[in-house]
């Protein structure tokens, strides 16, 4: 059977453009992870890992012009949101330059011997070493952040982990350029191109995590997809972990503090956050949680006047679209729920932001579940409450996300108690700000309960790489036997516990 091509699609027409490549089939990925496995050892020095790192960032931005073409017309998110992601692609690649130099990540840890301990204790020294092959799968909304040259790829070679990447079909060009020159820039520190091989195809993402050499993988989509792989990564004869961020609501709760001292900001603010990118950012606040009563009216108002102005948007691919379409129907068309801005169709190719509106208590009825399900697009369930009670029982049936918001005011004695509901639905949670933008930084968590992510590690800022390592401890080991980062002497000058 012939191999199945690989199109570059317009998302403003839906039209192809080119053929990139064709569908990986079994056997290439199978070579292609056997290539990755094979150069393990040449990534075991650190220095020169940080400086393949450090190059990939340079040959990024000095292609700056053509990667930004090349994603904006596979996604239409536009240069200037592209032009900014790019610069957090490279930022984040010469951040995990600067871990793997520090060294801190590797944790390592000497307890002297003590035989006169109970129990007695030997000399041991534990540190962390990479798992080995990773599977990266692209994500569709972030074509140079989370896929190919993106955080999952970049911490994984930062632990001295090849990675094999499977292109998101959304943007096979953008993966193809973006691949080319990680593995120019390996070639110029002397390292072997295949520490980053792509392939491209649906059964070649289902090969590949079955494939008994790859490791651990890390993926960025939808819950239906991410938990497929998940499973099979859980029923393979030697499971692996696999790092999944599947999908999130991210709740806003808005006190009536809050609501009554700025009700036109916090409306504006949200409408800001909500379509932002046509409402495709995987911390999109797609639930809030709104005090009925006047101050609530205002601020209703407010969003629904910063909605209505915005213009239709092209989302990433039609598929998306009719979902987005679809989804937003069946919303409304619940018994109770208004539609302040009605979302939709904006034209052939094209979406409409919207508001969804309810009654809070309405919530645990039906159908309704459906409303604190996640909708991918420029859409927002707004539930007005009518006590500090109902707050409380409508959280109750929140699942886990990536953020939760809450906004207070300067005085509001509901804030400590708000806090402490919230903290056990997300990774992170805010106060008085919105949740759109993660910041690459040491103490950032894009992580949270199930179906946020899959595991409790993060795919972003400097702790995103150790979910490709694993601990061993030395015991009673000669000194010279020892890596180095281990030995007494310490010659490479690795912080150390």
């Amino acid at each position: 059977m012939a191999a199945e091509p690989v199109w570059s699609v317009d998302p403003r027409t839906g039209k192809p453009r080119e053929q990139v490549a064709v569908e990986a089939t079994a056997e290439e990925v199978d070579h292609a992870v056997r290539a990755a496995h094979g150069c393990r050892a040449a990534l075991a020095d650190r220095t020169v890992r940080a400086a393949f790192l450090r190059t990939a960032a340079d040959l990024l931005d000095a292609a700056r012009e053509h990667v930004i073409e090349a994603a904006d017309a596979e996604t239409a998110l536009g240069p200037v949101r592209l032009s900014g992601e790019l610069a957090r692609t490279t930022a984040q690649l010469r951040s995990f330059a600067e871990v793997v130099t520090e060294g801190s990540f590797l944790d390592v840890r000497i307890d002297l011997p003590d035989p006169g301990a109970t129990p007695p204790r030997s000399d041991m020294r534990r540190w962390k070493i990479p798992l080995g092959v990773v599977a990266v799968y692209a994500a569709s909304n972030f074509p140079l952040a989370f896929s190919v040259p993106g955080g999952d790829t970049a911490s994984a070679l930062a632990a001295g982990c090849p990675v094999v990447v499977k292109a998101h079909p959304d943007h096979p060009a953008t993966s193809e350029l973006c691949a080319s020159l990680l593995r120019r820039a390996a070639a110029k520190e002397g390292l072997p191109e295949d520490v980053v091989v792509l392939v491209h195809g649906f059964d070649a993402g289902v090969e590949l995590v079955r494939h008994p050499l790859v490791a651990a993988a890390g993926f960025t989509g939808s819950v239906r997809g991410g938990r497929a792989l998940f499973d099979a990564a859980a029923a393979r004869p030697v499971p692996i972990p696999f790092h999944g961020e599947l999908g999130s609501l991210n709740p806003v709760v808005i006190t009536p503090a809050a609501a009554e001292e700025r009700a036109q900001e916090l409306g504006g603010g949200l409408a800001a956050s909500m379509t932002l990118g046509a409402g495709q950012f995987c911390t999109k606040p797609g639930f809030v949680l709104a005090p009925q009563g006047e101050a609530g009216d205002r601020f209703l108002a407010a969003l629904t006047a910063g909605v209505s102005e915005t213009e239709p948007a092209v989302m990433l691919d039609h598929r998306m679209r009719d979902a987005f379409v679809a989804g937003v129907a069946e919303r409304g068309a619940l018994d109770g729920v208004r539609t302040p801005v009605t979302p939709g169709a904006g034209g052939e190719h094209t979406v409409s932001a919207g508001v969804l509106a309810v009654d809070a208590d309405r919530l645990a009825e039906g159908d309704h579940h459906l409303l604190l399900e996640e909708c991918f697009g420029p859409v927002t369930v707004v539930a007005r409450y009518s006590s500090r009670e109902e707050v409380t029982a409508v959280l109750g049936l929140l699942s886990g996300n990536l953020t939760a918001t809450l906004q207070i005011a300067e005085e509001d004695g509901d804030g400590a108690s708000l806090l402490a509901e919230l903290t056990p639905l997300a990774g992170r949670v805010l106060v008085n700000g919105w949740p759109t933008g993660v910041a690459v930084a040491a103490a950032q968590h894009h992580g949270g309960p199930y179906p946020a992510t899959t595991s409790t590690s993060t795919s972003v800022g400097a702790t995103a790489i150790e979910r490709w390592l694993r601990p061993v401890t030395y015991q009673s080991t000669p000194d010279h036997l020892l890596p180095q980062e281990l030995r007494d002497d310490n010659p490479l000058g690795v912080p150390r516990r």
